[in-house]
């Protein structure tokens, strides 16, 4: 039998041509020049940052992406440069089928902003430090007193806690830390304070919190109350 037949020539003449031409688009494809850019958010409603600044960064300084080759790209430096900006969280930089290098980002978000001798800052949802944007403000908790190691790991915990409940994050616009570690807390539509107690059994009391104050705008007795105390566990004591 022979091995060699026109059948078999035939089949490595094709396999030889469909190498050659896979290899000939590749190195067309590699070597061709992007179309554009594009910067998505994956939040679009509050820009922290203009899609001007990460477009800039995409594209390293350059006048457009129109300049730029698909080979001379390095995705993951892009993506490291965009990811360095103090008010993204995170990207994804990838080239598209048609040409366009694009950039999905995710800005950090703020969840509590702090005064203190340095100035002030925003604290992000992992608790990390976030400069203010010229482009947009966050209706946040405003943050006072001393924030350090002992404290800082339950303080970001209930900063979650109050940004993730809609009630609390619209009801909660200002923490005080006391020197004993104990917080109070202002409301946005009401004259009592609320004395909050140490960072413990936060949900236990922000629960208490919210059942009391359904109950009390029922019969509309918040306008009595100066102070709020929900350091017990069990129940919320009034002042009048």
């Amino acid at each position: 039998m022979k091995i060699f037949n026109w059948t078999n020539i035939r089949l490595l003449l094709m396999f030889a041509l469909v190498i050659f031409l896979y290899s000939f688009t590749s190195q067309r494809n590699e070597h061709r020049k992007l179309v554009k850019s594009e910067v998505v958010f994956t939040d679009d409603n509050d820009p922290f940052i203009q899609r001007e600044t990460v477009n800039k960064l995409l594209i390293e300084n350059k006048k457009d992406a129109t300049g730029i080759e698909k080979d001379k790209l390095d995705l993951n430096k892009l993506e490291k440069s965009i990811n360095g900006n103090p008010m993204i969280e995170k990207s994804e930089v990838f080239v598209s089928i048609d040409g366009v290098l694009k950039a999905v980002v995710k800005q950090k978000t703020p969840i509590a902003r702090v005064f203190d001798e340095s100035g002030s800052f925003y604290i992000d949802y992992q608790g990390s430090a976030m400069p203010l944007s010229e482009e947009f403000t966050a209706r946040v908790p405003i943050i006072s007193g001393e924030i350090n190691k002992e404290n800082k790991d339950e303080l970001d915990k209930l900063l979650r806690f109050v940004y993730d409940d809609e009630f609390l994050r619209k009801n909660i616009i200002g923490i005080q830390i006391l020197p004993n570690g104990s917080l109070k807390m202002v409301n946005r539509d009401f004259d009592y304070a609320i004395d909050f107690g140490k960072t413990i059994n936060i949900e236990r009391k922000f629960n208490n919190y919210k059942a009391f104050f359904q109950k009390a705008v029922a019969d509309s007795s918040l306008y009595k109350y100066k102070n709020i105390n929900l350091k017990f566990t069990q129940q919320v004591v009034c002042t009048k």
